[in-house]
């Protein structure tokens, strides 16, 4: 007797730019029923509300914490450039002084010549060699006392940077402190919130979660789950909800999305 292969599902790869109305028609296919996925969805959505309620008690403080290690940052990052800078110069230095060594050493070979020359025609040529030699010197030695100038203005940089990085580091360590006291206000409860949003994601197939994910980092109110406002609009964007849509919604029984903002509406208190 022959027996029948059982087709496997395909399975399409998650798209990034799915939404709620994209995966109406494959919602209540899988293990959860409607019911049961709309209210994971809901505490999920509930859990990420209480956890932001908590991030907002930070107020501004984390951006001007990072605002301040930014600042910081580019300023000790001038102080590194301009100390390349000094060993730069002080290596042209070196090099200058190299050079003088060997200027001198030519300017004394040519006047030693000079003392000797028999003609006119020769002490001119050597002469003018002399002067070039002389010339070239003096180049070096205000080469040197250039880059010396340089350096002292690099240093004077530094300093001013300094003085700047220390003022920021500690208005950025005051905020750290204050930061890190709030959090450790609220640290207890933040990691039992946590624990109660990974519960209900690790309910939820990964094309739901992402949907819901992407949906709610999309809106600025960070909402992609909601119930009915004033009794006849959606709680994500208020538009008015039709009379048989709110008796979908009341049932609890039908995933419901609003038409004007793609936010699923439920009925938190459908049995």
């Amino acid at each position: 007797m022959a027996t029948t292969k059982k087709a496997k599902k395909v399975v399409t790869p998650i798209d990034e730019r799915e939404t709620f109305v994209s995966l109406q028609k494959s919602f209540s296919d899988s293990d959860l029923s409607v019911e049961e996925k709309l209210k994971i969805l809901y505490n999920l959505q509930s859990a990420d509300n209480d956890i932001e309620k908590l991030v907002q008690l930070r107020g501004e403080l984390p951006a001007e914490v990072a605002a301040l290690e930014d600042e910081v940052a580019e300023f000790e990052a001038k102080v590194e450039h301009l100390k390349e800078s000094i060993e730069g110069y002080n290596r042209a230095i070196e090099n200058y002084k190299e050079n003088i060594i060997e200027h001198d050493a030519e300017i004394d070979k040519y006047q030693q010549q000079l003392a000797n020359i028999a003609n006119s025609r020769e002490y001119d040529s050597i002469n003018k060699e002399l002067e070039n030699t002389n010339l070239l010197r003096q180049i070096d030695d205000k080469n040197i006392r250039d880059s010396k100038d340089k350096i002292a203005e690099c240093r004077e940089r530094i300093d001013s940077y300094n003085d700047r990085i220390a003022i920021l580091s500690e208005d950025l360590e005051a905020k750290r402190a204050e930061l890190e006291k709030i959090k450790e206000s609220t640290a207890s409860e933040e990691a039992a919130l946590v624990g109660r949003r990974d519960a209900c994601a690790s309910k939820l197939d990964e094309r739901t979660l992402s949907a819901y994910n992407r949906i709610r980092t999309a809106n600025r109110n960070h909402l992609a789950v909601v119930s009915v406002y004033q009794g006849n609009a959606c709680g994500g964007c208020f538009n008015i909800i039709t009379p048989q849509r709110l008796v979908d919604i009341a049932s609890g029984k039908k995933l419901v999305i609003c038409e004007h903002c793609g936010r699923i509406i439920v009925n938190p208190d459908a049995e």
